[in-house]
């Protein structure tokens, strides 16, 4: 199979999404640090490069964020060959098997919440090249973690208040409130 790498920009701007023609994980890694890539032969290969400064992987994409110095016009094609290289030998994201599909917990409203997260939310969240998180739900407040180029950007607190805040409470109305963990 011959592997093709596109990128797409995020609205984050210090991250950029790789897409490639291939299912690469069910489900999402975050990488935010070198430290935390021990484990991850594809991850630990990007942080090699000093202007790499987090790696998240979902579905088809691995989302790239990059040091403040550095400037996509100089990176973008070096990370590209590099995705598509580390692709076509089977780089392996995490070291250990198989995922599993998501098992909801807790009071019939936190199931709830957690299925509409799943079904609605996270497929728009990974398009931006990030994923979302449930924590946890508490007197009304909905408690997630973004992550991947989701993390830190500008149009994040708009996308949890304007979008899953609204989106949730319409859906269900013991929410009152969601709040976004820091990392």
């Amino acid at each position: 199979m011959t592997i093709n790498v596109y990128t797409e920009q995020t609205p984050n701007p210090a991250t950029m999404k790789f897409m490639v023609n291939k299912l690469l994980i069910n489900g999402s890694e975050d990488f935010a640090t070198k430290e935390s890539a021990e484990h991850s032969p594809f991850a630990k290969e990007l942080f090699k490069f000093n202007f790499v400064s987090g790696v998240f992987f979902a579905s088809n994409f691995v989302t790239v964020t990059k040091t403040e110095d550095a400037d996509w016009a100089d990176i973008e094609a070096i990370l590209k060959e590099f995705v598509k290289g580390a692709v076509e030998s089977e780089l392996k994201i995490k070291e250990e098997s198989a995922e599993e599909a998501p098992a909801f917990e807790g009071s019939e409203t936190e199931i709830k919440i957690q299925q509409i997260l799943h079904d609605y939310v996270r497929p728009a969240v990974e398009q931006d090249g990030g994923a979302i998180t449930y924590k946890s739900f508490d007197e009304g407040v909905v408690t997630v973690e973004l992550r991947g180029s989701c993390s830190g950007c500008p149009s994040s607190t708009i996308t949890l208040k304007s979008g899953i805040q609204n989106l949730l409470q319409r859906m269900v109305p013991e929410v009152t409130e969601v709040v976004s963990e820091a990392l």
